[in-house]
């Protein structure tokens, strides 16, 4: 089984530029407190680092 992470979204995407929204549509975040387990790849990790002040890693399986 491939290695996952879990995101949980801490911020709001109000009065964010829409980059940063998109990215938060594309880890398939829309509100506040929802999670996501993804899979552990280098893409993912980009996506999640450049938003680190809306999102944060909360377990890291497998």
């Amino acid at each position: 089984m491939a290695k996952t992470i879990v995101v949980k979204q801490v911020g709001s995407p109000i009065r964010r530029p829409e980059k940063q929204r998109q990215t938060l549509i594309g880890l398939g975040l829309n509100k506040m407190n929802r999670t996501r387990e993804l899979e552990d790849t280098p893409s993912v990790r980009g996506m999640v680092n450049s938003i680190p002040h809306l999102v944060q890693i909360v377990e890291e399986r497998g």
